[in-house]
């Protein structure tokens, strides 16, 4: 299986970094994984709607031109739907019998993702009604991923 994560900024923080290096090397052994880092738009001092619709705009096309042609589009949206980790394992073993092999997940910057990105989702996935940072989402993501495939492989992490 193929996971693309597309997400908007790079880590500046050396311990996010290291806990995305750490659940890649986790993950070799289950996926392919692919992170594909999308520039953040600046936003002006003290932007308008208006400006923050641009930025979301802007970002999106980035987006979707990172997104790989062809792949499950999972995006990651407070309106999207909550699982708990043991279907959220399900649903990533699932995807490859109904032949999905490649699975893209999207992590929108801080104003969030725009409609045009949230319409191409096959999936929307929120991991809570509260608002993380989008560089924390990153690792929560990951984490969740390899929590999935050590439940479905039986092995011991998940409790």
């Amino acid at each position: 299986m193929n996971i693309n994560i597309v997400c908007v900024g790079n880590l500046k923080e050396k311990y996010w970094r290291d806990g995305v290096d750490e659940y890649s090397k986790r993950l070799s052994r289950f996926c392919k994984l692919e992170i594909r880092e999308i520039k953040e738009s600046r936003l002006p001092d003290k932007a308008s709607r208006a400006d923050e619709e641009k930025v979301i705009e802007a970002e999106g096309r980035e987006i979707i031109k990172a997104i790989k042609k062809g792949s499950y589009i999972i995006t990651l949206e407070i309106k999207g739907k909550e699982l708990s980790s043991e279907a959220f394992a399900e649903k990533l073993q699932e995807l490859p019998l109904e032949g999905v092999s490649d699975i893209s997940f999207v992590i929108g910057g801080s104003l969030g993702l725009s409609p045009e990105v949230s319409k191409l989702a096959d999936y929307k996935l929120s991991f809570s009604k509260m608002t993380y940072p989008h560089q924390m989402m990153r690792v929560i993501l990951l984490e969740q991923i390899y929590r999935g495939f050590k439940i479905n492989s039986g092995e011991k992490y998940h409790k």
